[in-house]
Formats: structure tokens, sequence, C-alpha cells
């Protein structure tokens, strides 16, 4: 098989939560780009889900936009079920859609606890169950892959809920894993750092001076990531290139993880050892 046969999506549908912005929308328009039929769910950006499913069927693709507010956990079956009938099956399913807040501890509210548990995790367990099953039943062997957050592996300040809720995804993704394997079903996540979306735009804090802090700590080029570094990963773990993993994660954050003490910038400054002609 070869490189391009490996990533080919060609006949593969995908359903994507959180598809008409950010990570999702550029998630689902390179799944696209890789040959997948794909279909959103978004629960209020009308015109940029509408032109998700353009820039789709540009490419010779089908699509489909479902508005649905993911909160509504008791209808989620029922999205699951509405959208394999519309789509005609599916292959890959991915959790993208989630929301957080920025609060002390002591200023969350049952409303704001309950909805980040909601989308960030009863929607993600409620569609990995419903599609899973008839991924069983029609005997394919598909791909989970849920949009977490390098919040899931470690904690910070005010997101007390939101790292709550992705350190959950990370737990019932590797659950599932097991209990999907012998069905050649994967389950992997996928932790972004903090990506150039609008996610987070309305947090009460100096973003100007948050912003140069947090760049530079970052030791890969010193900048937040872009939705384009995610799609890579994700066109991995939804081909032929990534039957054979599964509970695992992806970390995209430019490396900030790795380092447990911001110390270089105390450091003396870098110099190259070689010569020209070495």
């Amino acid at each position: 098989m070869s490189a391009h046969e490996r990533f080919d999506l060609s006949g593969r549908t995908a359903l994507i939560t959180g598809g008409s912005r950010g990570i999702g929308r550029g998630i689902a328009i390179g799944l696209a780009q890789h040959g997948a039929d794909v279909a959103i769910v978004y629960r209020s950006a009308e015109r940029e889900a509408n032109e998700v499913v353009e820039a789709i069927t540009s490419l010779g693709r089908r699509a489909w936009a479902e508005r649905y507010d993911l909160a509504e956990t008791d209808g989620l079956a029922d999205l699951a079920a509405r959208t394999w009938d519309a789509t005609g099956g599916g292959h890959v399913l991915i959790n993208n859609a989630g929301l957080g807040y920025l609060e002390h501890f002591n200023r969350i509210t049952p409303e704001t606890w309950n909805r980040t548990m909601a989308v960030n995790v009863d929607a993600v367990f409620r569609l990995s169950q419903a599609m899973a099953e008839r991924m069983i039943a029609g005997g394919i062997q598909g791909r989970i892959i849920n949009l977490s957050s390098v919040n899931g592996l470690v904690a910070e300040a005010g997101l007390a809920h939101y790292n709550a809720s992705k350190g959950a995804v990370e737990m019932l993704s590797q659950s599932l894993a097991i209990e999907l394997g012998p069905h050649g079903i994967t389950v992997n996540t996928i932790c972004p750092g903090i990506i150039e979306t609008e996610i987070g735009g309305e947090f009460d804090i100096d973003v100007e001076a948050f912003c140069q802090y947090f760049k530079a700590h970052v030791p890969l080029g010193q900048r937040f990531g872009e939705v384009e570094d995610c799609v890579g990963a994700a066109v991995l773990l939804a081909s032929r290139a990534g039957a054979y993993i599964t509970g695992q994660r992806i970390v995209i954050d430019g490396g900030v993880m790795c380092e447990q003490v911001p110390r270089i910038q105390f450091m003396p400054r870098y110099r190259n050892t070689l010569t020209a002609g070495d």
C-alpha cells in the first residue's frame, strides 16, 4: 500500500461536532481534502456551518450540517441515529465541540459546572456510545477521535471545571479503547495547547500580558498553535495509517509540556559549535 493510499479517506464518512469554526472546521475540511464525506454539528454559527459545507462540496465530497446544542444530552442518541441515516453510515466520529469558563473555583456555579460537563464529557460519551454500537452492528472498523486538551494532563488556574472535564475525556477514551479494540475500533485523543481560535476570547484576563508571557515559554517558535497544526493528527488517526494506534494521545502544544522549569532564558545564549564545512 502506497503512502497516499494509507492516508486516503475515500469512501469514508466522518461526523464532527463543533465543526463550524476553529479546530473543528479545519479538521472537517482537512478530512474532505483526503477524500472523506463529512457531517458537522454546530450550535449557533449557521453562516459559518454553511460555509464549511460549501468548502467541502467544492472538493467534490458530500457534506451535511445539523444544528444541535450538545448540552441537551437526552437527544444525543437520536442525533447519532439521524446523522447515520442521513449519511448512510459512519466510519469516523470526532468529538471536537467543547467550552470553558475562566473563573476561580469558588465562583463556579452549578450551571457552569453542569454545562461544561454536559458538553465536554457527557456528549462525548453519549455520541461515542451510539456511534460505536452502529459501527459494530455494521461491521465497521471505525475511528473515534476525541479533542481533549493539555488541560486533561496538567491543571491550570481558573479552569477547575474545564480541567476536570478534559481529564475525564482522557480516561474515558482509554476505557473505550480497551472495550472497542476487539471490534477493530480505535479511540484516541488529540490534546492541543493554546490554538489561535475563538475559544477563550471572552476570558476576563489581561490578554496582551498573558499572551506575551505564554509565548515566551513555547519552545517551538514562541508562538501559539494554529488550526492547521491539528489537522494532520486527525487525518493520521482517521486513516489506515493509524489503524494500530489506540488508547493514545497526541499533544500539540509546541513543546510547552516538555519543560518542567522555564530555565533557558537564564542560560548563556546558544552558540553553534560547528563551523562552516563541518
